[in-house]
């Protein structure tokens, strides 16, 4: 069974196969025409012995189902020898996966015909997503925001003057093909009370990568190939940038880490400077998608400074995708009290512009009583789905079970890439070209 795993479609076996089926076939033939059928000729006289001296008599069927049996015995022969030929060298380049070589083969195929993704955010919600959306297409972009200024990210940013890689360390994570030791290595967290206390080890690779390489754009692939990303991450820009928010009373709040803590409602957010210039290879993935899915992830702090960086929403709204958000189950305390779905919705138009969300997906699995006590002591509810607002907002919305809840309420990126993906194929037919 696992040989005929090499005869799987997309596999782009076969036709070799077949070609060496034929160079086969020909030097068969040349030969028999060099020896004039003398040995065929004797075959198929021991063919006539045999079968006469079994039955008193001869049909010539009994050559045609002998022929037969050696075509399937030759044709197995050079599939063993052809599978034997290639595993031998790739035991040398990949002496570990070499016994999973047909699968891994077998993947790699199928998910580089999967539907141009490009998810846009920041924060946990992100690699979430990532992690599901791997799993149907390898070809999807992560444009990631870069206004984090807490943690480790903000020290390095501050130390080194580059820009946040927090966000950009878990997106490359979430789309790694790696053993679990290298995704622990990755985010491992120095303690004890040194220099190094908090930092994370992927946080520093890629510092000091973008050290090494000059640009951390560069940083990122090569991080990638070390990690054997499914994808690529990319920063929304390369400029340092700052992230204010506008709150309703007038007051203003200067940092992405200190706005959830003034507890006031947010009227709008900005960057600063204003219109930081964008990667352009960020754009291009923009441009290109099949889809395009905002979040899942904090509204102001990790959707909205990828667009408030100049060219992307406008990218957005004119890119032929099919544009999907995510909402958040629960409120955020200190950014989202009180909002409901198509209060999300909006903010988002508000920032980016109409024409930024087609679609918006929403939890409709019931939250248990349990759960919504414990989010209330810290000021979190669930968030209304308010249909008749959200079709107001001239956009549709997709109800799903998204979630995972066991000690706190997350997206289950299992679920989470099956209802993307269902979107995607029945809203964008073109995301099918792959599977024509």
């Amino acid at each position: 069974m696992h040989l005929l795993k090499w005869l799987y479609p997309g596999m782009k076996f076969k036709r070799w196969l077949l070609l060496f089926s034929a160079g086969v076939m020909l030097v068969s033939l040349g030969l028999a025409l060099i020896f004039n059928y003398k040995y065929l000729d004797y075959i198929e006289e021991a063919i006539f012995r045999a079968v006469y001296l079994w039955k008193g008599s001869y049909n010539y069927t009994f050559s045609t189902l002998i022929g037969i049996a050696v075509v399937i015995l030759g044709a197995a022969l050079m599939l063993v020898a052809t599978k034997f030929v290639i595993r031998s060298v790739i035991t040398v380049l990949l002496p570990d996966n070499s016994e999973r070589l047909v699968d891994i083969i077998y993947e790699k195929r199928r998910l580089g015909k999967g539907p141009t993704v490009t998810v846009v955010g920041g924060g946990h919600g992100l690699s979430v997503l990532l992690r599901g959306i791997k799993s149907a297409t390898s070809n999807v972009t992560a444009v990631v925001t870069v206004a984090d200024d807490g943690g480790s990210s903000g020290r390095l940013r501050e130390e080194l003057g580059i820009i946040p890689p927090g966000d950009l360390r878990n997106c490359l994570v979430a789309l790694a093909d790696t053993e679990p030791l290298m995704e622990k290595l990755f985010q491992y967290r120095f303690r004890g009370e040194s220099e190094l206390a908090g930092h994370s080890f992927g946080n520093l690779f890629i510092a000091a990568m973008n050290e090494v390489t000059g640009d951390v754009e560069t940083a990122l692939q090569e991080s990638s190939k070390v990690l054997a990303v499914k994808g690529q991450v990319l920063p929304a820009s390369k400029e340092h940038v700052r992230l204010d928010a506008i709150m309703e009373d007038g007051t203003v709040v200067e940092g992405e880490s200190h706005i959830p803590e003034v507890k006031k409602r947010i009227h709008r957010v900005r960057l600063f400077p204003e219109n930081p210039q964008p990667v352009q290879s960020a754009l291009a993935a923009l441009t290109a998608a099949d889809a395009i899915i905002l979040g899942p992830g904090s509204l102001y702090t990790s959707i909205m400074p990828n667009l408030l960086v100049s060219g992307v929403a406008e990218a957005l709204r004119k890119s032929k995708a099919v544009k999907i958000y995510i909402c958040n189950v629960m409120t955020q305390p200190g950014e989202t009290d009180g909002y409901t779905a198509s209060m999300h919705a909006k903010a988002i138009i508000d920032h980016g512009g109409k024409g930024v969300i087609d679609y918006m997906l929403v939890n409709s699995h019931p939250i248990s009583a349990e759960m919504q006590a414990y989010y209330a002591e810290k000021g979190a509810y669930p968030v209304e789905i308010d249909e008749e607002a959200i079709n107001a907002l001239g956009i549709g919305f997709v109800k799903a079970d998204i979630i995972n809840e066991s000690d706190v309420i997350r997206h289950d990126p299992d679920k989470l890439c099956r209802s993307v993906m269902k979107m995607v194929y029945r809203l964008q037919p073109s995301a099918m070209k792959g599977f024509e």
